[in-house]
């Protein structure tokens, strides 16, 4: 059997294979207050028929300002908890593991949808004030954020902690953190961002400190079976900036704080930033990490192929491959990926027909 298609056990979970959904907003909430809805049982579920281990829903929020559009997912109630009862029974009961990210957007909250620019939204036009841990803006035609109070600060955290809860309520077998691409989290990571020298600025500690009280609390607030995962930006691509060296000691840290998988992305916190994406680009990061942290990864970003992502788990450069672009374009990716390495895959039960007709010989010329 491959690697890919093998189970892995995290704490007290066993996942059936290596191929995880990387969270992908869909900015399609239409109660426009962060409800699951129809088309999200759909989406997550087919990714579930598709044969993925685990199925990771959307960065979600844990409270109302931190989402990037009014569209975003989150999870600050009972009610997001009931709507999401749909996906996670959908993505159980198709064989994978249901998963979440929970997230807060600081700086780059209130705008509008990808598809419609993704503006910045008045607050005539649904827009709210964004907050971040400097009035620095990510972009010159931004608004410039309100600079956290310590009030403002612990008030995150506790609401991290709450959507945790809320998470395991809703059913969720895996909790990951978003700390990257310049949400906020990561915008207290990055000297780019976060220009105070006080207790949350400055030296790396204290730029680490309100993502590591984030993940004390979740940890705390979440069963001691359950397996948490932190998304990080392992660098920023910029000069002066957030790099890999910092990000393995920072993931050192978090696996002293119970972390269980570091979720290997970059960039983000930039709007200068100079990337050509290359496949496979971001697997070095997650190479390393692992190696130096001496803590379990995953490898993401323009990972397309069956061979590939088996060779990155056979040269031990990520315990878990995530895909996210390519299984939008194709949700039946693993099973197609599980046949070309094991030479058979295992169809959901009605679609077997399908693997029959596979074996059937070519018709005569």
């Amino acid at each position: 059997m491959s690697k890919l298609f093998s189970p892995i056990a995290i704490r007290g979970e066993e996942i059936p294979n290596l191929v995880f959904v990387a969270p992908m907003c869909q900015y399609s909430s239409e109660t426009e207050d962060g409800r699951c809805t129809g088309r999200h049982t759909v989406h997550y579920g087919t990714r579930a028929v598709g044969g993925a281990g685990l199925v990771m829903l959307e960065a979600s929020s844990v409270s109302p300002n931190g989402r990037i559009t009014p569209w975003d997912l989150g999870l600050w109630d009972e009610g997001h908890v009931a709507a999401m009862g749909p996906v996670v029974d959908a993505i159980v009961s198709n064989g994978a593991t249901p998963a979440i990210q929970l997230a807060h957007a600081g700086r780059k909250a209130s705008h509008t949808q990808p598809w419609e620019g993704g503006k910045m939204l008045a607050a005539s036009d649904g827009g709210w004030e964004t907050i971040a841990p400097s009035p620095i803006s990510f972009q010159e035609d931004w608004d410039v954020p309100r600079e956290m109070t310590l009030d403002d600060i612990g008030q995150v955290v506790d609401d991290f902690a709450s959507s945790a809860k809320l998470a395991v309520n809703a059913g969720m077998k895996v909790i990951e953190l978003h700390l990257a691409h310049s949400y906020l989290a990561c915008e207290f990571l990055s000297p780019l961002s976060n220009h105070p020298e006080d207790d949350y600025g400055g030296s790396l500690e204290n730029r680490a400190r309100f993502p590591l009280e984030v993940t004390e609390a979740v940890r705390n607030a979440i069963p001691d079976s359950m397996p948490l995962f932190v998304r990080v930006s392992a660098t920023e691509y910029m000069d002066n900036d957030w790099g890999v060296d910092e990000c393995v000691e920072f993931s050192r840290w978090l696996k002293n704080e119970g972390v269980d998988l570091i979720d290997c992305s970059s960039g983000g916190n930039s709007s200068t930033q100079t990337l050509t994406p290359f496949p496979g680009y971001q697997v070095q990061f997650s190479a390393r990490i692992r190696s130096e942290a001496e803590v379990a990864t995953g490898a993401v970003g323009l990972i397309t192929e069956a061979a590939q992502a088996e060779k990155i788990l056979d040269d031990g450069e990520a315990d878990v491959v995530l895909l996210a672009r390519e299984l939008l374009r194709n949700p039946y990716w693993p099973i197609h990926a599980q046949t070309e390495l094991d030479g058979e895959a295992t169809w959901p039960s009605p679609y077997k027909r399908v693997a029959e007709l596979r074996n059937y010989p070519a018709p005569p010329r």
